[in-house]
């Protein structure tokens, strides 16, 4: 049975925490947010911490347990919580497997190593209205196998 849904609120989109706190009282899901005090978020259940490197993402990997779901743009802490038996998304409606999540990571450590040599990568797409309907649909579909198999 799915706990809670976690949410790394740092860097999500405001539409994103909307939809995961809409799907969660349908299924009678909390929403915990983390986010450094620099983040204005109003969620239920809102953690604050400071706005050290990778304070956010420790203290979402402390509050997941086996069965959460996470919704996060760092592979580095979606491969951890895939560890821990959490399912985990990107705000574009990307479910993180982990099967393919090592490649993922290598792929993000050759990028970095590119940059550092003085490369240029791209960035991220802008974001779309398709994308919030496939989050929601990536959610809804993680959600509605769990309960169907519980």
């Amino acid at each position: 049975m799915i706990l809670k849904i976690i949410v790394d609120a740092d860097a999500c989109p405001k539409t994103v925490l909307q939809i995961c706190i809409k799907v969660a009282h349908y299924y009678a899901l909390s929403v915990w947010t983390v986010a450094s005090f620099n983040h204005n978020i109003v969620s239920d259940h809102h953690v604050i911490v400071g706005n050290s490197s990778q304070e956010a993402d420790i203290r979402v990997m402390n509050l997941a347990q086996g069965g959460d779901v996470a919704v996060t743009q760092d592979w580095g802490l979606a491969a951890m919580l895939l560890g821990k038996g959490v399912q985990c998304l990107n705000p574009s409606g990307r479910e993180f497997d982990p099967s393919t999540i090592e490649f993922l990571l290598e792929e993000r450590e050759a990028k970095a190593k590119f940059r550092r040599s003085g490369g240029r990568t791209k960035g991220p797409k802008k974001r779309i209205p398709d994308n919030h309907r496939q989050f929601e649909a990536c959610l809804l579909d993680i959600l509605k196998k769990r309960f169907v198999t519980n």
